[in-house]
Parts: structure tokens; C-alpha cells; sequence
């Protein structure tokens, strides 16, 4: 039997389907403490708290990606000497992570019992200027949707809420230019969009680093170059289906261990689902920084 902290987002708390697989956990046998955010930071400091005490076998998140990253950050506070396993109940608007991990977020129960009894694999932790995150980092035409998409369209449709708010989006849109550098590794030039990937997807599942494993010490790396006006409607339409891939012939890619990306310009980077602006943002990994619950069939590690 299980004994877990569920650190859980204010709106996912409003699940009948979450208190009900709950339940069923108790009923069980296992050991299922609750924690509800109020404010930002919340998450983070309850993941802190937990962490050190050393009770518990697993924290998990039970929100979206935003959520997810609050509790890693919290687990990889120094004042953690070893963090527990974690687990991820997706009950966002995108649940990327948990897509990529294969993780349902229509079966409540199912990821619940994942996060309670699957195996924990170690798995890679991103760092970017000294924050966690465990899935993407993007800059660039996706970060500004996601930044811009109203919470009351999100909560009408979902997902499909970015795809709306990025065609509106798609003719004003002023490109960015960056310094690119990682080992090996050298770009410059003005981009379109890039993502830094230790996940896959980003958006509500737009593949944008869709090869990348979270336990290869590596990061992937993924830029779309700037593309001419009269191409650019079509492109960004493109992009917001299939991802990086609406460009494979011009799309720049790597996989590098640490990376700098540096602009003249103020530049907004999404971190796992929340806002960072900088000029400068240094990328680099802690391997086997966290054990993470995954179902069997999850295709995001290494053989």
C-alpha cells in the first residue's frame, strides 16, 4: 500500500471524478493525504514541506503542466536531501507531460493507480537560469499563444482554445532574434519559434521536441527559422497542428547537454506552462534528478 501527498490544483479539487478515484484509493488501503492550492506558489511550498519530512513514498501533482512544474520545483529545493517518487494525475487544460508519458487524463482512476503503484523510473530534470522543469521550454509564436489565450476560452474548449487564439494571431506576429549555443552547437538568426525539450509537447499536444526522452542526459533542441510574409499564415496554421514538423526541411535540431540562448531583444520563454522573461537563458540538466511513476508502455525513456 501506498502512503502519498496529492498536491492539488484549486480547480481540479472541483473534479467529481478526481474525490471519487480518491476514494477508491483509501478504500484500498492506501494512505492518500490532500493538499489544495489557494495562491501562487502554494504547490511549491507544499512540496517542499512534504519532501523533507520523508513520510511519504510519492507527491503528485494533480493539476496541469503549470502545476507539475510547481511540485518539481518544490522537490528539488536544496533543502530536499531525497525527494520522493513523483506522480502526475493530468487535470489541466493541455496535460502535456502526461501525454507524452502516456498517462490518460480521461480516466482518472487509471492515473491515479499509475502514480500509486507503477515502478519510478529516475528520470532527467531541466534547469534554466537555476528553475525546474520537467517538460519544455518554448519561445517564440507558441509561447505568445499560450500566453494570450483566455482562461474562459481554455475552459470552453480546451485545448483547441490555442489552435483559435494562435490563427488569430498568425498575421501580427513579430519575429524574435537570438544567439543559439550549446556544446557543439552554434545558431543565429531571427526564429519563428524554438523549444528546448526534455518532454515532447507543448499547446495541448503541438510536437515540438517529438523525439525526446527524459532519461537520455540529453536535451533536444528545435528551432524554426523565420519564414517570408507570404508563407507565414500558412506556416503558423501548419505549425499549430503539427508542430516543429510543419517545417522539417528548414527546422534546425540538436541534442546537447547544456545551451544558452541569448537576445538584444527582451524574450518570453513558457516554462512547463508558465511565463520567464530575460535577455539570456541558460539551459542545462540534473540527471536522474527525480524517480517519476510512468505506466508501462511509455515510450519517453531510453531502451
Amino acid at each position: 500500500m501506498a502512503d502519498v501527498l496529492i498536491i492539488m490544483h484549486a480547480k481540479a479539487a472541483l473534479d467529481g471524478d478526481l474525490r471519487q478515484a480518491v476514494a477508491a484509493a483509501r478504500q484500498q488501503g492506501n494512505s492518500v493525504d490532500v493538499r489544495v492550492t489557494w495562491e501562487a506558489g502554494d504547490a511549491q511550498l507544499f512540496a517542499t514541506a512534504a519532501a523533507r519530512t520523508g513520510r511519504y513514498d510519492t507527491l503528485i501533482a494533480a493539476g496541469g503542466d503549470g502545476t507539475m512544474n510547481a511540485v518539481v520545483a518544490g522537490m528539488m529545493d536544496p533543502a530536499v536531501s531525497a525527494p520522493p517518487a513523483l506522480g502526475i494525475l493530468p487535470a489541466g487544460t493541455a496535460n502535456d507531460f502526461a501525454r507524452a508519458c502516456s498517462i490518460p487524463a480521461n480516466d482518472t482512476l487509471a492515473a491515479l493507480n499509475i502514480a500509486l503503484a507503477s515502478t519510478s523510473e529516475p528520470v532527467d530534470v531541466g534547469m534554466v537560469n537555476g528553475r525546474a522543469f520537467l517538460n519544455l521550454a518554448t519561445g517564440g509564436f507558441g509561447t505568445e499563444v499560450t500566453a494570450t489565450t483566455p482562461e474562459d476560452l481554455k475552459r470552453i474548449l480546451g485545448s483547441v482554445a490555442y489552435l483559435v487564439t494562435g490563427i488569430k494571431q498568425a498575421t501580427n506576429l513579430v519575429t524574435n532574434k537570438a544567439i543559439i549555443r550549446g556544446d557543439g552547437f552554434f545558431w543565429e538568426g531571427s526564429f519563428l519559434a524554438f523549444a528546448v525539450g526534455n518532454g515532447r509537447f507543448a499547446g495541448g499536444g503541438i510536437p515540438m521536441c517529438p523525439d525526446a526522452l527524459i532519461n537520455d542526459e540529453l536535451l533536444d533542441l528545435s528551432i524554426l527559422p523565420d519564414v517570408t510574409s507570404e508563407e507565414l499564415p500558412r506556416v503558423m496554421a501548419d505549425m499549430l497542428v503539427r508542430g516543429m514538423g510543419a517545417r522539417e526541411t528548414a527546422l534546425v535540431q540538436a541534442r546537447v547537454s547544456e545551451l544558452t540562448v541569448s537576445s538584444e531583444q527582451l524574450l518570453q520563454i513558457n516554462l512547463d506552462g508558465e511565463p520567464l522573461q530575460g535577455r539570456s537563458f541558460h539551459f542545462e540538466l540534473r540527471p536522474a534528478a527525480l524517480r517519476l511513476r510512468l505506466p508501462p508502455d511509455a515510450s519517453v525513456l531510453t531502451d
